[in-house]
């Protein structure tokens, strides 16, 4: 597969392309379906029925690639839909073929529509909303449940807290319902995977400037070139400088990711670096007053922006081996060895004063603080073999495989105690209508402060089964087992605790196919969660005897490849949390884990071309979730805190010239709790997005993009009852990209 890559980018002249055009693309597509050795015979195999024994004798002979011919304008096409992924299986699958709801915001989306985070990103994903997160930290919730430890880059767990940046992102692959069996623990509700960009075999040239409303400027740099016939290169940048709507709100974020990909015989080697830093001031909003978001401006800072900062410094080191281990002959495709290692590194720091309650009379507000220190190390390895065998009536792909991982956390915080040195308040009262403030304040460790070292040690064997009978059934089959080992060291008090998990999650799916372009399918699949937490920070002596929380999930759906460039899926669900812990109903002091939870709920969701001048992305959600048994959090019947029962959002792109295209979003939001003790509400709202996009030349081209066109108030998400985020007013943005 190295040489049909090497040739279809022309090497030693040998193009199998029509033009020079047609050869970049053909080498583009190949990047973008994450091509590795084996993926075209297994994409081939997908979209192929077995054969029968007469056929197969006529036609076994070894495959060619033929001539491929492009036209110029496919290859401007922007394309919003993605065909196939590998994160949901762990192999190259059609999109239309994973038996699982799956909603990907491709590279092209995130550009038309200026995406800077993953705030931006969900926006367009029915199911999720991202919670507000201290201000500091992405913090989703999907399918009723919040995690800050559902993300992963290019399959790889990524757990750590803070704003991830979109600017080395080919595309985000949001992937609902639980699925241990491919990504391990968590994901309860699923997980968000970031595809990187990479190097590849043809010239990447594109730098942008966007500036924009209350002092907005950003610079984006993605440069790549071929630099031989078996080595290629690419770095990817970012700065970016911007205020806020929110007065005294500002941030700093500068990224840097050089990448290599080699050709070494049958081996395809890819390499990276990241290093990425990014400064900000704390926001967590503004409080609540009677059930409802506090009447103030918008603009209102609450606290103390001074001593609200947060700094964050990752670097990361990757590398990537795809290697043909045997060659393929007429009954299977080979065998596959891919590896994939990461070293992550994650110095995260900050400080916060925030709004507490508002008094009765709505005349003074109490403000509290705190800080906290993260010092994370990840190691992860993971190693897949992969074949696929095809008989006369059945075809079989096989996976097998291993994960390492080590991840090494220190954590310490600190509470703010407001007053004179030595003071012992912990909370200080200002005026509701002044409430920004320089209040004396010193930051020192409480009685019940954290200051621990955490060693988590994950060792995983998983297999797979991936079968296709006849053109009409197909089905995955597959189990994972985790061996997950807590190490965690108290050092106020010298206390060392250790728990062990021995987990099994298995992933059964069927789909059916009545015709090759429609897919329907039925899924069930667990997941788990540790009782330490998302980020291994609250063990405890009691919290140590306790069975990790189980995820499962019940699922049937339809998609539809309406068009080769347009696809329509549908999903219905169950999702139930159990091994939740509860108050004892007869000795309140002692913890069962009687306590469930529960979300069903519908979705639906579209993206692609419907003609060749239109392209939509966007979906509905409409899910219920609530507490099915009493939990240490709340009663029976009890809504869990960020799921709206009805989210809409459908972005439309047309292209009215060859020269001008216009772009028009809607997003709706019913209304939601801020917290699960359901006493305050964010109410619904609706929101106009709209854009251009003017092409001067080849090289050069420009985007507006206005937000909340129609200047309209909301509030878009919160951390908790007295944490709520005010929606930014009319915001606009004019970008200018060029591509010499």
């Amino acid at each position: 597969m190295p040489d049909i890559v090497a040739h279809a980018c022309g090497a030693r002249n040998r193009c199998l392309c029509a033009a020079r055009n047609s050869c970049r693309l053909a080498a583009a597509v190949t990047a973008a379906l994450v091509i590795t050795p084996g993926i075209a015979a297994t994409l081939k195999a997908q979209t192929t029925p077995p054969r029968d024994s007469a056929s197969a004798k006529a036609t076994d002979r070894p495959a060619t690639l033929g001539k491929v011919t492009v036209t110029d304008s496919l290859i401007r096409r922007r394309r919003y839909s993605v065909p196939a992924i590998g994160s949901a299986t762990r192999t190259p699958t059609l999109l239309r073929d994973v038996p699982q709801s799956a909603t990907v915001i491709s590279q092209a989306l995130i550009s038309d529509q200026g995406m800077r985070g993953m705030a931006d990103v969900v926006r367009y994903v029915p199911g999720i909303t991202m919670g507000l997160g201290e201000g500091h930290r992405d913090a989703p919730t999907i399918r009723g449940n919040s995690s800050t430890a559902d993300f992963f880059i290019d399959g790889i767990r990524d757990d750590a807290q803070y704003y991830r940046d979109t600017y080395n992102v080919e595309r985000v692959e949001a992937l609902k319902g639980p699925n241990a069996m491919v990504f391990g623990r968590g994901g309860g509700g699923g997980i968000l995977n970031r595809v990187s960009k990479t190097a590849e075999f043809f010239p990447t040239r594109t730098a942008s400037l966007t500036g924009g409303s209350f002092d907005q400027r950003r610079a984006t740099l993605d440069v790549g070139q071929r630099l031989s016939s078996n080595a290629a290169g690419r770095i990817n940048a970012v700065y970016d400088n911007a205020g806020s709507y929110r007065a005294n709100v500002n941030n700093e974020r500068f990224g840097i990711n050089p990448t290599a990909t080699l050709m070494l015989g049958r081996s395809l080697v890819k390499l990276g670096y990241e290093f990425y830093d990014d400064q900000r001031v704390v926001d967590r909003g503004i409080p609540a007053f009677k059930g409802a978001p506090a009447s103030t401006p918008i603009e209102t800072f609450f606290g103390d922006p001074s001593a609200s900062q947060s700094r964050l410094r990752a670097q990361s080191i990757t590398a990537t081996l795809d290697r043909q281990l045997w060659r393929a002959n007429h009954v299977s495709d080979g065998v596959h060895l891919r590896n994939s290692t990461r070293l992550m590194t994650y110095d995260k720091y900050y400080q916060n004063i925030f709004p507490g309650a508002v008094n009765a009379t709505q005349t003074s507000v109490a403000l509290n603080g705190y800080n906290n220190g993260t010092d994370r190390r990840n190691l992860f390895t993971q190693t897949d073999l992969t074949t696929t065998l095809t008989t006369s009536h059945l075809r079989q792909t096989l996976l097998a495989g291993a994960e390492f991982g080590t991840q090494r956390t220190s954590n310490i915080r600190e509470t703010a105690y407001f007053g004179a040195p030595g003071s012992t308040a912990t909370s200080v009262s200002v005026p509701f209508d002044r409430p920004t403030v320089m209040a004396p304040v010193t930051f020192r460790q409480s009685a019940s402060d954290a200051d621990n070292g955490t060693t988590v040690t994950t060792q995983a064997i998983y297999a797979q089964d991936q079968l296709a009978i006849g053109s009409h059934l197909q089905a995955v089959v597959g189990v994972r087992f985790d061996r997950l080992k807590v190490d965690f060291q108290n050092n106020r008090n010298g206390e060392a605790l250790t728990r062990t998990d021995n987990l099994v999650s298995p992933r059964v799916g069927v789909v059916i196919k009545p015709v090759q372009t429609v897919s329907i399918y039925g899924t069930t699949s667990v997941s788990y969660l540790p009782s330490s937490g998302d980020q291994f920070s609250s063990l405890s002596a009691t919290t140590q005897t306790l069975k990790p929380e189980q995820f499962t999930n019940r699922e049937i759906g339809a998609k539809w490849d309406a068009r080769a460039d347009l696809a329509v899926t549908a999903a219905v669900y169950r999702l139930d949390r159990t091994n939740t812990t509860a108050p004892d109903p007869t000795t309140p002091s002692r913890i069962v884990q009687t306590g469930e939870q529960r979300t069903t709920g519908w979705e639906f969701g579209v993206s692609g071309a419907p003609t060749a001048r239109w392209q939509i992305a966007g979906g509905y959600a409409n899910q219920l979730a609530r507490i099915t048994s009493r939990t240490s959090a709340a009663p029976v019947g009890a809504r869990p805190a960020l799921v709206p029962r009805q989210t809409l959002s459908l972005w439309n792109r047309v292209q009215l010239s060859r020269a001008l295209a216009g772009g028009i979003g809607v997003v709706h939001q019913d209304k939601m709790f801020a917290a699960i003790d359901n006493t305050v509400s964010l109410p619904s709202f609706t929101r106009v997005d709209a854009a251009a996009f003017i092409t001067f030349s080849r090289t050069l081209r420009a985007q507006v993009n206005v937000e909340n066109l129609l200047d309209r108030q909301y509030f878009p998400t919160a951390h908790s009852n007295n944490n709520i985020m005010p929606g930014a007013p009319r915001l606009v943005r004019i970008a200018m990209h060029v591509t010499p």
